[in-house]
């Protein structure tokens, strides 16, 4: 398989997962703690069952990482290319009845996210990209290209984590900055606003996981945007304990 069939088959197995975690939704379900105290819900789990058999069934050769097993103790490998998932990005705000969850499929290349899906089960899209190959945006309608734009000149339209809003290094951080808007979203569509040119900035000042960046990550790259550390370095994958440091998204590479 090459990368096209590879995106492919993410955005694929995307969309059966947003489709089984809107299932599961409307059902109504439980919601229960993981022994990290974060909440964990029937859609995570049978939208993951999903996404990891049918990367292992197509790509049998890649190690798949995936969110949910790791919180079971069951941590696969990784090596030179493998696949991370978070099958339900957002899951405290989806238990909280919320919409800005996500599913996330990305592929890792020698430390690099090189590649990924995310849906957005309620708006019912899908962001997907390779890095020099392009981004898409893919809706009931069809399937369009997405670009980053330039900053406008009124301000920043700037993403930030729902979890994190009310704290005050945030507001301390972002004050250095000209801000046209504030959005709050417990998710990895903040990426994906930025990847398509409604947004242009994304600061992580808090702890994040590398399945919850890397799919979203290759695609605002792919869009022509960058994720970067603070130390101004791509974010990168293969981490211990797969932990993220805080990171800057932009949708427009500054000096670039």
């Amino acid at each position: 398989m090459d990368d096209t069939a590879y995106v492919e088959l993410a955005v694929g197995l995307a969309a059966k997962a947003a489709a089984e975690i809107l299932k599961i939704r409307d059902a109504g379900f439980r919601v229960r703690s993981k022994d990290d105290q974060t909440p964990v819900t029937l859609a995570d789990m049978n939208a993951e069952r999903i996404i990891t058999q049918g990367l292992r069934e197509a790509t049998p050769h890649l190690p798949v990482i995936a969110e949910e097993e790791v919180a079971a103790g069951k941590v696969t490998m990784p090596g030179d290319e493998y696949w991370l998932v978070d099958p339900l990005d957002g899951t405290r705000g989806f238990a909280d009845g919320g919409s800005d969850f996500t599913v996330n499929i990305g592929l890792i290349r020698r430390g690099r996210a090189v590649l990924g899906a995310v849906a957005c089960p309620l708006t019912h899209e899908i962001f997907y990209g390779m890095i020099g190959a392009g981004a898409w945006k893919r809706t009931p309608a069809g399937a369009s290209p997405i670009h980053t734009r330039e900053p406008p000149a009124a301000g920043l339209a700037v993403m930030a984590s729902r979890h994190y809003q009310h704290d005050p290094k945030l507001a301390e951080f972002l004050a250095a900055y000209k801000i046209a808007s504030l959005t709050n979203i417990g998710s990895a569509e903040k990426f994906c606003r930025l990847a398509e040119g409604t947004a242009d900035f994304y600061p992580r000042l808090g702890p994040t996981m590398e399945w919850d960046t890397a799919a979203p990550q290759a695609v605002l790259e792919a869009a022509g945007g960058s994720t970067r550390t603070f130390e101004g370095k791509t974010l990168a994958y293969g981490k211990p304990g797969f932990e993220n440091p805080p990171f800057l998204c932009h949708g427009r590479i500054p000096d670039a």
